[in-house]
């Protein structure tokens, strides 16, 4: 539980959002872009990141990677800019 600021109370926090707003990005991201985990897996290549579209996909769909991996796939699709609520 976290304090939420200004309120005095206390609210319960969890990552399972955020988790799924970082798979949304990504998947959001490909779409509009028209690529596919192949072409995403080269386009990492590039940037000296190795993983298979298999790999991606599982990572991707498990909503389990780190913020780097995050940043790197963006970057890869090249996205400058993200709006964020």
């Amino acid at each position: 539980m976290n304090r939420e600021p200004g309120s005095g109370g206390l609210r319960p926090q969890s990552y399972e959002a955020w988790e799924q707003t970082a798979k949304e990005l990504i998947e959001i991201e490909m779409m509009r872009r028209g690529i596919r985990y192949k072409q995403l897996s080269r386009l990492l290549e590039v940037q000296g990141i190795y993983e298979t579209p298999d790999q991606i996909n599982r990572k991707v769909n498990r909503k389990r990677f780190s913020a780097a991996f995050l940043i790197a796939c963006l970057c890869a699709m090249g996205v400058e800019t993200l709006p964020l609520k």
